[in-house]
C-alpha cells in the first residue's frame, strides 16, 4: 500500500508519518509538505532514512503539480493533514486559510478522483478536521458527529468548508472518503505559537504568559500520540462516508491548565512553588473566542474500539519533559534555524 500523507512535516503530521512507517513497514509512505513556518523536517530525523519513506516538497494549492504527483505514484490512500491551523493567524490573514484549507483540499480531491476513477476498490481519502467547526458550547453538552456546523473564526470556517467539499465528493462522485474532527492536540514537536509549547518556552525564559480574557475558555485536550493511533484505526476500519469525533476526555479551562503547567515546570526546573505563576498576564480576549469545546468520541470507541491511553496530567508531564530535554529543537524553531534543514538534507538529491 502506498499512502500520501499531506502536511507530514508538521506537528500532528510528523507523528502520523512516524506511526505508519513503524507500524506498517510494508507500506510506502510519501510525505508531502510545502515546509511553511510550521513544517519542520527535523521532526522526522529519526525515520527519514527508512527505505519505505519518501519526502516531496510541494504545495497542495498547485493543482497541476498534485495531478502529476498522483499519476506518477498511483497512491492507494490519502491522509490529509496539510492546513493553516492557528486561529490568530487566520484573523490576521484570512485569505491564506481559504486558499490552503479550501482550494488545497479541492485540488487533492480532484487529483484523487481523477486517478481513482477507473477503480476505487481499496482506496481511501481521509480528511482530518477540527472540533472548532461546531462552534461554541455552553456549560453543558458535547459535540457529536451530528452537531450542526457553526464556525466562528476564519480558521474554523475554512475547515468547515473543506469538510463539506470532502463529503460532496463522496456523495456526487463516489469518492471513498472518511472524516475525523479532533479536539486540541498537545505533545512533542508542536510549533511554539500554540498555548502549551509557547508557555513552556516562556516559562523557561521567564517571559510573560499572556492569557486571553480571564482564562475561562474550556478545551478538550488530546495527546498527539493517541491522535495518531486513532487516525490509524479510522483509516483502516472506519466506514466510508462517515465522520468520527476524536477527543481526549480531558476538559480544562485555560487558566487551570496554565496553573498546572506552571506547577509542573517549577518542579522540573527546581524553582520555588508558585514562581512560574507570577508570569501570568491577562490580555484582551481574542475576537470571536469560543467559550467551550467538548468532544463526544463514544462513536469511535463503540464502533472501532479506540480510547485515549493517557490522562492529561501524565501527558502534560511527558510533554514538558520532552521540551526540556530537546532544548536544541526548541531553540532552532524559535530562532528560525530549522528552516535550513531541507537544504542541508535534500540539496543535490
Amino acid at each position: 500500500m502506498h499512502i500520501l500523507i499531506t502536511g507530514g512535516a508538521g506537528f500532528i503530521g510528523s507523528h502520523v508519518v512516524r506511526h505508519f512507517l513503524t507500524r506498517y513497514p510494508s507500506y510506502t509512505i510519501t510525505n508531502l509538505d510545502s515546509l511553511t513556518y510550521a513544517g519542520n523536517l527535523a521532526n522526522l530525523r529519526d525515520v527519514e532514512g527508512m527505505t519505505n519513506y519518501h519526502f516531496v516538497k510541494g504545495d497542495i494549492t498547485d493543482a497541476d503539480f498534485l495531478m502529476s504527483l498522483f499519476h506518477e505514484h498511483r497512491f492507494d490512500g490519502v491522509i490529509h493533514l496539510a492546513a493553516e491551523s492557528h486561529v490568530d493567524r487566520s484573523i490576521a490573514s484570512p485569505t491564506a486559510f481559504v486558499v490552503t484549507n479550501v482550494l488545497g483540499t479541492v485540488n487533492l480531491l480532484n487529483a484523487a478522483k481523477t486517478c481513482w476513477q477507473s477503480n476505487v476498490e481499496g482506496k481511501r481519502f481521509y480528511h482530518i478536521s477540527t472540533d472548532e467547526v461546531y462552534g461554541s458550547l455552553g456549560n453543558k453538552g458535547m459535540f457529536t458527529e451530528e452537531t450542526p456546523y457553526d464556525p466562528h473564526s476564519p480558521y474554523s470556517a475554512s475547515k468547515a468548508s473543506s469538510d463539506h467539499f470532502v463529503r460532496s465528493w463522496h456523495d456526487t462522485f463516489g469518492l471513498p472518503v472518511v472524516i475525523s474532527n479532533c479536539s486540541n492536540n498537545y505533545g512533542s514537536f508542536q510549533f511554539p505559537e500554540k498555548l502549551i509549547p509557547l508557555f513552556i518556552n516562556n516559562i523557561i525564559h521567564n517571559k510573560p504568559l499572556p492569557v486571553y480574557g480571564k482564562g475561562e475558555n474550556i478545551r478538550d485536550w488530546l495527546w498527539v500520540v493517541d491522535h495518531a493511533e486513532a487516525i490509524d484505526v479510522i483509516y483502516h476500519k472506519g466506514k466510508t462516508g462517515d465522520t468520527y469525533n476524536i477527543g481526549g476526555h480531558n476538559e480544562w479551562s485555560n487558566i487551570a491548565l496554565i496553573r498546572l503547567l506552571c506547577r509542573i515546570m517549577d518542579t522540573k526546573l527546581g524553582r520555588a512553588a508558585g514562581e512560574s505563576e507570577k508570569l501570568i498576564t491577562y490580555v484582551t480576549d481574542r475576537a470571536g473566542h469560543d467559550l467551550r469545546y467538548a468532544i463526544d468520541s463514544s462513536k469511535l470507541q463503540r464502533e472501532l474500539g479506540w480510547v485515549p491511553s493517557i490522562t492529561f496530567e501524565k501527558g502534560l508531564e511527558l510533554t514538558v519533559e520532552w521540551y526540556l530535554s530537546h532544548g536544541e529543537w526548541l531553540s532552532n524553531v524559535t530562532s528560525g534555524n530549522y528552516q535550513h534543514y531541507y537544504e542541508e538534507m535534500y540539496a543535490g538529491r
